[in-house]
Protein backbone atom coordinates (compact mmCIF):
# COMPACT_ATOMS: atom_id res chain seq x y z
CA UNK A 1 0.00 0.00 0.00
CA UNK A 2 2.57 2.26 0.98
CA UNK A 3 6.23 3.29 -0.09
CA UNK A 4 9.02 2.74 2.37
CA UNK A 5 9.93 6.68 2.57
CA UNK A 6 7.86 9.61 2.08
CA UNK A 7 8.68 12.48 0.57
CA UNK A 8 9.68 15.40 2.72
CA UNK A 9 8.37 18.79 1.89
CA UNK A 10 9.77 21.61 3.30
CA UNK A 11 6.91 24.56 4.63
CA UNK A 12 6.76 27.36 2.06
CA UNK A 13 6.27 30.79 2.87
CA UNK A 14 3.12 30.93 1.58
CA UNK A 15 1.99 28.57 4.03
CA UNK A 16 4.33 29.94 7.08
CA UNK A 17 2.07 33.34 6.17
CA UNK A 18 -0.89 31.18 6.69
CA UNK A 19 0.24 29.60 9.97
CA UNK A 20 0.96 33.26 11.10
CA UNK A 21 -2.39 34.37 10.44
CA UNK A 22 -3.68 31.03 12.52
CA UNK A 23 -1.73 31.21 15.52
CA UNK A 24 0.34 28.32 14.50
CA UNK A 25 4.51 29.87 14.65
CA UNK A 26 5.99 30.55 18.26
CA UNK A 27 9.01 32.40 19.01
CA UNK A 28 10.43 29.03 20.52
CA UNK A 29 13.72 27.49 20.33
CA UNK A 30 13.89 25.67 16.83
CA UNK A 31 15.39 22.21 18.89
CA UNK A 32 14.90 19.78 16.62
CA UNK A 33 18.53 19.65 15.48
CA UNK A 34 20.15 20.33 19.26
CA UNK A 35 18.21 17.09 20.32
CA UNK A 36 19.93 14.92 17.19
CA UNK A 37 23.35 15.61 19.44
CA UNK A 38 21.88 12.38 21.95
CA UNK A 39 25.52 10.59 22.85
CA UNK A 40 23.77 7.35 24.01
CA UNK A 41 20.36 5.16 23.73
CA UNK A 42 18.83 2.66 25.19
CA UNK A 43 15.68 0.86 24.16
CA UNK A 44 12.04 2.16 25.78
CA UNK A 45 10.29 -0.60 27.89
CA UNK A 46 6.56 0.38 28.42
CA UNK A 47 5.57 -0.13 31.93
CA UNK A 48 4.79 -4.00 31.35
CA UNK A 49 8.35 -4.48 30.06
CA UNK A 50 7.41 -4.62 26.74
CA UNK A 51 9.46 -3.35 23.85
CA UNK A 52 8.38 -0.70 22.10
CA UNK A 53 10.11 0.76 18.63
CA UNK A 54 11.10 3.89 21.06
CA UNK A 55 14.84 4.39 21.94
CA UNK A 56 15.75 6.49 25.93
CA UNK A 57 18.42 8.97 24.45
CA UNK A 58 20.81 10.87 26.68
CA UNK A 59 22.80 13.50 26.55
CA UNK A 60 26.41 14.92 28.05
CA UNK A 61 25.77 16.95 30.94
CA UNK A 62 26.80 20.39 29.33
CA UNK A 63 24.40 19.78 26.29
CA UNK A 64 21.46 18.70 28.94
CA UNK A 65 22.01 21.97 30.95
CA UNK A 66 21.32 23.90 27.74
CA UNK A 67 18.54 21.50 26.54
CA UNK A 68 16.61 21.56 29.94
CA UNK A 69 15.39 25.54 30.40
CA UNK A 70 14.28 25.13 26.29
CA UNK A 71 12.47 22.51 26.45
CA UNK A 72 10.52 23.39 29.73
CA UNK A 73 9.92 26.87 28.23
CA UNK A 74 8.50 24.98 24.74
CA UNK A 75 6.46 23.10 27.80
CA UNK A 76 5.27 26.27 29.27
CA UNK A 77 4.41 27.83 25.80
CA UNK A 78 2.09 25.16 24.26
CA UNK A 79 0.39 24.67 27.69
CA UNK A 80 0.79 27.78 29.86
CA UNK A 81 0.94 30.49 27.97
CA UNK A 82 4.75 31.04 27.77
CA UNK A 83 4.53 31.85 32.04
CA UNK A 84 8.37 30.45 32.84
CA UNK A 85 7.50 31.47 36.41
CA UNK A 86 5.28 28.27 36.68
CA UNK A 87 8.23 26.09 35.30
CA UNK A 88 10.43 25.62 38.28
CA UNK A 89 9.02 22.37 39.66
CA UNK A 90 8.62 20.82 36.38
CA UNK A 91 11.79 18.89 35.39
CA UNK A 92 12.74 17.24 32.14
CA UNK A 93 12.25 13.39 33.16
CA UNK A 94 13.17 11.55 29.68
CA UNK A 95 13.45 11.99 26.03
CA UNK A 96 13.20 9.26 23.63
CA UNK A 97 13.77 9.05 20.30
CA UNK A 98 11.87 7.73 17.67
CA UNK A 99 13.70 6.31 14.33
CA UNK A 100 10.79 4.89 12.82
CA UNK A 101 8.33 6.84 10.19
CA UNK A 102 9.28 9.76 8.60
CA UNK A 103 9.58 12.38 11.29
CA UNK A 104 11.89 11.14 13.48
CA UNK A 105 10.19 12.11 16.99
CA UNK A 106 11.44 12.81 20.06
CA UNK A 107 9.25 12.58 22.79
CA UNK A 108 9.84 14.67 25.79
CA UNK A 109 8.48 13.48 29.36
CA UNK A 110 7.67 16.53 31.44
CA UNK A 111 7.57 15.90 35.43
CA UNK A 112 5.89 18.28 38.40
CA UNK A 113 8.09 17.39 41.21
CA UNK A 114 5.92 18.50 43.48
CA UNK A 115 3.10 15.51 42.69
CA UNK A 116 4.71 13.59 40.17
CA UNK A 117 2.34 14.05 37.23
CA UNK A 118 4.01 13.98 34.11
CA UNK A 119 2.72 15.04 30.97
CA UNK A 120 4.82 14.55 27.36
CA UNK A 121 5.23 16.30 23.80
CA UNK A 122 7.03 15.66 20.65
CA UNK A 123 9.36 17.15 19.00
CA UNK A 124 9.36 17.12 14.92
CA UNK A 125 10.95 17.53 11.45
CA UNK A 126 8.25 20.62 10.15
CA UNK A 127 6.83 18.54 7.46
CA UNK A 128 4.12 20.51 5.12
CA UNK A 129 2.17 17.21 4.73
CA UNK A 130 1.99 16.65 8.85
CA UNK A 131 1.08 20.75 8.88
CA UNK A 132 -2.03 20.24 6.41
CA UNK A 133 -3.00 16.58 8.00
CA UNK A 134 -2.72 18.79 11.72
CA UNK A 135 -4.62 21.60 10.39
CA UNK A 136 -7.53 19.76 8.99
CA UNK A 137 -7.46 17.38 12.09
CA UNK A 138 -8.40 20.46 14.11
CA UNK A 139 -11.10 21.92 11.78
CA UNK A 140 -12.94 19.04 10.33
CA UNK A 141 -12.93 16.81 13.31
CA UNK A 142 -14.42 16.93 16.87
CA UNK A 143 -10.54 16.73 18.20
CA UNK A 144 -9.12 19.90 19.22
CA UNK A 145 -5.26 19.78 18.11
CA UNK A 146 -2.33 22.17 19.67
CA UNK A 147 0.76 22.18 17.96
CA UNK A 148 3.60 25.37 17.13
CA UNK A 149 6.04 25.57 14.33
CA UNK A 150 9.09 27.64 14.79
CA UNK A 151 11.52 26.93 11.31
CA UNK A 152 12.37 23.36 10.78
CA UNK A 153 10.94 22.27 14.13
CA UNK A 154 7.11 21.10 14.87
CA UNK A 155 5.96 20.89 18.57
CA UNK A 156 2.56 18.61 18.78
CA UNK A 157 0.85 17.83 22.16
CA UNK A 158 0.03 14.45 23.55
CA UNK A 159 -3.01 12.87 22.58
CA UNK A 160 -4.21 10.25 24.99
CA UNK A 161 -5.32 7.47 24.54
CA UNK A 162 -5.12 3.93 23.99
CA UNK A 163 -2.94 2.86 21.40
CA UNK A 164 -4.76 1.30 18.66
CA UNK A 165 -2.98 -2.03 18.38
CA UNK A 166 -2.66 -2.16 22.55
CA UNK A 167 -7.14 -1.94 22.34
CA UNK A 168 -7.38 -4.49 19.65
CA UNK A 169 -5.35 -6.67 21.70
CA UNK A 170 -6.37 -5.94 25.31
CA UNK A 171 -9.63 -4.42 25.58
CA UNK A 172 -11.48 -5.72 22.48
CA UNK A 173 -12.28 -9.02 23.99
CA UNK A 174 -13.26 -8.35 26.85
CA UNK A 175 -17.07 -9.84 27.78
CA UNK A 176 -18.15 -5.99 29.03
CA UNK A 177 -16.87 -3.70 26.12
CA UNK A 178 -19.61 -2.51 24.21
CA UNK A 179 -19.15 -3.38 20.88
CA UNK A 180 -22.14 -1.47 19.23
CA UNK A 181 -20.40 1.53 20.57
CA UNK A 182 -16.72 0.97 19.49
CA UNK A 183 -18.06 -0.33 16.18
CA UNK A 184 -20.07 2.81 15.38
CA UNK A 185 -16.84 4.94 16.56
CA UNK A 186 -14.87 3.24 14.63
CA UNK A 187 -17.47 3.51 11.76
CA UNK A 188 -17.61 7.06 11.59
CA UNK A 189 -13.14 7.74 11.91
CA UNK A 190 -12.75 5.82 9.32
CA UNK A 191 -15.46 8.01 7.57
CA UNK A 192 -13.86 11.08 8.88
CA UNK A 193 -10.05 10.09 7.80
CA UNK A 194 -11.36 9.32 3.68
CA UNK A 195 -13.12 12.56 3.21
CA UNK A 196 -10.08 14.36 4.47
CA UNK A 197 -7.74 11.79 2.78
CA UNK A 198 -6.03 10.99 5.69
CA UNK A 199 -3.97 7.83 5.09
CA UNK A 200 -2.13 5.21 6.48
CA UNK A 201 -4.29 4.81 9.77
CA UNK A 202 -3.07 1.21 10.53
CA UNK A 203 -3.59 0.37 14.17
CA UNK A 204 -0.60 1.90 15.72
CA UNK A 205 -1.45 5.19 14.34
CA UNK A 206 -4.36 6.26 16.08
CA UNK A 207 -5.52 5.93 19.76
CA UNK A 208 -8.82 5.23 21.94
CA UNK A 209 -10.11 7.35 24.34
CA UNK A 210 -12.51 5.64 26.83
CA UNK A 211 -14.66 8.13 28.92
CA UNK A 212 -17.34 6.62 31.27
CA UNK A 213 -20.53 8.19 30.84
CA UNK A 214 -23.29 8.08 33.28
CA UNK A 215 -24.58 4.96 31.91
CA UNK A 216 -22.27 3.35 29.48
CA UNK A 217 -18.90 3.95 27.92
CA UNK A 218 -17.80 6.55 25.79
CA UNK A 219 -15.06 5.99 22.42
CA UNK A 220 -13.57 7.93 20.31
CA UNK A 221 -10.83 7.11 17.93
CA UNK A 222 -8.39 9.76 17.36
CA UNK A 223 -5.37 9.90 14.91
CA UNK A 224 -1.81 10.61 16.14
CA UNK A 225 0.42 10.60 13.34
CA UNK A 226 -0.60 12.86 10.48
CA UNK A 227 2.47 11.66 7.96
CA UNK A 228 0.30 10.39 5.06
CA UNK A 229 -2.11 13.23 4.33
CA UNK A 230 -2.60 13.15 0.77
CA UNK A 231 -0.01 11.87 -0.53
CA UNK A 232 -0.07 8.43 -1.63
CA UNK A 233 -2.01 7.38 -5.01
CA UNK A 234 -4.12 4.33 -4.11
CA UNK A 235 -7.44 4.89 -2.31
CA UNK A 236 -7.06 2.17 -0.38
CA UNK A 237 -4.45 3.56 1.95
CA UNK A 238 -7.28 6.54 3.02
CA UNK A 239 -9.73 3.87 3.86
CA UNK A 240 -8.50 2.24 7.59
CA UNK A 241 -10.93 -0.31 7.37
CA UNK A 242 -8.75 -2.10 4.31
CA UNK A 243 -5.67 -2.70 7.09
CA UNK A 244 -4.78 -5.86 8.21
CA UNK A 245 -4.30 -4.25 11.72
CA UNK A 246 -7.70 -3.42 11.52
CA UNK A 247 -8.86 -6.87 10.70
CA UNK A 248 -10.42 -7.32 13.96
CA UNK A 249 -12.50 -4.40 14.37
CA UNK A 250 -13.46 -4.70 11.17
CA UNK A 251 -15.18 -8.05 11.82
CA UNK A 252 -16.56 -6.93 15.00
CA UNK A 253 -18.33 -3.64 13.09
CA UNK A 254 -19.94 -6.00 10.40
CA UNK A 255 -21.03 -8.31 13.23
CA UNK A 256 -22.80 -5.92 15.38
CA UNK A 257 -23.89 -2.88 12.71
CA UNK A 258 -26.32 -4.02 9.46
CA UNK A 259 -25.20 -2.29 6.22
CA UNK A 260 -28.35 0.32 6.90
CA UNK A 261 -26.90 1.42 10.11
CA UNK A 262 -23.68 1.71 8.86
CA UNK A 263 -24.78 4.08 6.45
CA UNK A 264 -26.59 5.81 9.40
CA UNK A 265 -23.81 6.57 10.91
CA UNK A 266 -21.78 7.59 7.71
CA UNK A 267 -24.34 9.85 7.38
CA UNK A 268 -23.99 11.00 10.77
CA UNK A 269 -20.62 12.07 10.45
CA UNK A 270 -20.83 13.64 7.03
CA UNK A 271 -23.55 15.85 8.65
CA UNK A 272 -21.03 16.17 11.84
CA UNK A 273 -18.46 17.49 9.26
CA UNK A 274 -20.43 19.73 6.78
CA UNK A 275 -21.52 21.79 10.14
CA UNK A 276 -18.03 21.82 11.30
CA UNK A 277 -16.63 23.23 7.76
CA UNK A 278 -19.27 25.63 7.27
CA UNK A 279 -18.17 27.20 10.81
CA UNK A 280 -14.82 27.39 9.92
CA UNK A 281 -15.13 28.14 6.20
CA UNK A 282 -12.71 31.46 6.11
CA UNK A 283 -10.00 29.13 7.81
CA UNK A 284 -10.69 26.36 5.41
CA UNK A 285 -10.92 28.85 2.78
CA UNK A 286 -7.35 30.44 3.65
CA UNK A 287 -5.78 26.92 4.24
CA UNK A 288 -6.91 25.67 0.84
CA UNK A 289 -5.95 28.61 -0.92
CA UNK A 290 -2.30 27.51 0.05
CA UNK A 291 -2.73 24.03 -0.38
CA UNK A 292 -3.86 24.15 -3.89
CA UNK A 293 -0.97 25.68 -5.12
CA UNK A 294 1.59 23.91 -3.45
CA UNK A 295 3.47 20.27 -4.38
CA UNK A 296 2.87 17.88 -1.70
CA UNK A 297 3.04 14.28 -3.22
CA UNK A 298 4.77 12.64 -6.30
CA UNK A 299 3.25 13.59 -9.79
CA UNK A 300 2.34 9.96 -10.46
CA UNK A 301 0.50 9.84 -7.15
CA UNK A 302 -1.65 12.67 -7.98
CA UNK A 303 -2.95 11.71 -11.36
CA UNK A 304 -3.48 8.12 -9.87
CA UNK A 305 -5.50 9.83 -6.84
CA UNK A 306 -7.31 12.28 -9.40
CA UNK A 307 -8.71 9.15 -11.56
CA UNK A 308 -9.48 7.29 -8.80
CA UNK A 309 -11.66 9.51 -6.84
CA UNK A 310 -13.62 11.09 -10.37
CA UNK A 311 -14.06 7.45 -10.99
CA UNK A 312 -15.78 6.75 -7.02
CA UNK A 313 -17.53 9.63 -7.54
CA UNK A 314 -18.56 9.32 -10.89
CA UNK A 315 -17.58 12.58 -12.21
CA UNK A 316 -14.85 14.26 -14.98
CA UNK A 317 -14.77 17.34 -11.99
CA UNK A 318 -10.90 16.23 -10.48
CA UNK A 319 -10.03 16.46 -14.23
CA UNK A 320 -9.74 20.26 -13.31
CA UNK A 321 -7.69 19.31 -10.59
CA UNK A 322 -3.78 20.57 -11.03
CA UNK A 323 -2.80 19.44 -7.58
CA UNK A 324 -3.26 17.29 -4.29
CA UNK A 325 -4.54 20.37 -2.76
CA UNK A 326 -7.20 20.90 -5.37
CA UNK A 327 -8.17 17.15 -4.87
CA UNK A 328 -8.21 17.23 -1.44
CA UNK A 329 -10.68 20.31 -1.63
CA UNK A 330 -12.93 18.74 -4.70
CA UNK A 331 -13.49 15.81 -2.77
CA UNK A 332 -14.19 17.25 0.46
CA UNK A 333 -16.93 19.64 -1.53
CA UNK A 334 -18.31 16.73 -3.48
CA UNK A 335 -18.60 14.77 0.12
CA UNK A 336 -20.13 17.13 2.25
CA UNK A 337 -21.89 18.97 -0.41
CA UNK A 338 -20.05 22.48 0.34
CA UNK A 339 -19.92 24.64 -2.99
CA UNK A 340 -17.63 27.00 -1.26
CA UNK A 341 -14.60 24.73 -0.42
Amino acid sequence: MLRRRKTFYEISPALRKALRLFGRLAEIPPIYDDLLRFTNAVPYEDPQGNETLWLTVGFDHETMKQLRPKLTFIYAMLKIGGDVSLTDHLQVERIDFGEFGNSRPFRVRITNQFNGNSDYYYVKNADASRIYGLELEHLLSPNRISYMVKDNTLIEEHIAGVPGDVFLRDHLPQPDLNRVRIAKEFTKFSERCFIRLLGDMRSVNYVVDITPDFEEVQYRVRPIDFDQQTYEGDKDVYQSFRYASNRDIVRLAFKNLNRRTIQQYVEEERSQMARRAKSEIRRLTSLFSVMRTEEIAPEENFIALRDTLGETHGTSTFRNAKTMGDLTATHIRLTLDRDSL
